[in-house]
């Protein structure tokens, strides 16, 4: 299986990477996108991969990008340092970018401005795209649309949104990721009942780790922290409303990131 979000530069994981590494292996996680959200973050999920390679070789990608909360900071400079940081062979990605209109830690027209920049930027550097949206379905589908010839892929992060704007998303052959929230039986009944629209081809998994524990464990663990080892049970959430065989779906959804983030053959 191929993990697509884990924020591993979270101080949750401070102290004990390695250990969450070796576990992700034995659960059969070959291989993991870390997730940047600023330009320091990017680079702190970049150290982790490098940090770590040896050890566990062509298991750590990252991303690098500027999430919506982030906005307000972005200036040319940022710009900069994202361009730089891609260039890393272990950078796969742009994003986290995109629009987040439900908490708005930044001004509407800031994420506007720093998601066109970063859509720019993967169209120049001809590298997918790593997508969060929330409560801002309507005017981010109008900015991708406005971009969709010059940009080469996008995958919708943690999708939780309604039918219309999966399709909308669909339609413009985006991939849509899906974490732990389909497991859980109070906020994801509608991811539930709209996952088996979802292409095989265009579906990816991830936890969004230390975020969105799947709440088919059992027992969850006492810190209620996520990790990458914990993919199976996203797995295991999607097959059941898909009603596809839980290894069809894993064999499906890593072809479809290792052909995305054009990963290596893990070792």
């Amino acid at each position: 299986m191929i993990d697509i979000g884990v924020n591993l530069s979270s101080k949750r994981f401070k102290g004990d990477i390695e250990d969450v590494l070796t576990r992700a292996a034995k659960a059969d996680v070959q291989q993991m996108v870390l997730t940047g959200t600023s330009l320091e973050e990017s680079r702190a999920v970049l150290s982790i991969c490098e940090e770590y390679s040896e050890q566990f070789p062509a298991m750590l990608f990252a991303t690098c990008g500027i999430h919506p909360h982030e906005a307000s900071s972005f200036n040319f400079q940022s710009l900069s340092g994202l361009r730089e940081l891609a260039r890393h062979p272990q950078m796969v990605a742009i994003g986290e970018a995109g629009l987040d209109f439900n908490r708005n830690l930044s001004p509407g027209a800031a994420q506007e401005a720093c998601f066109e920049a970063q859509l720019e930027l993967a169209a120049e550097l001809q590298l997918p795209l790593f997508l969060h949206e929330r409560d801002a379905a309507k005017r981010q589908t109008e900015i991708l649309k406005s971009y969709r010839d010059e940009f080469n892929e996008a995958v919708i992060h943690c999708f939780t949104g309604d039918k219309k704007t999966l399709f909308g998303y669909l339609d413009m052959d985006l991939h849509i990721g899906i974490t732990g929230w389909i497991c859980d039986e109070r906020r994801g009944v509608e991811l539930q009942n709209l996952a088996s629209n979802i292409p095989l081809q265009r579906l990816m998994i991830e936890t969004d780790a230390p975020y969105l524990l799947p709440r088919n464990m059992q027992p969850l663990p006492k810190d209620r922290r996520n990790e990458p080892a914990f993919l199976s049970y996203v797995l295991t959430g999607i097959a059941a409303v898909r009603k596809e065989p839980a290894q069809q779906i894993a064999a499906a959804t890593s072809a479809n990131a290792k052909r995305f983030f054009k990963l290596p053959d893990p070792d």
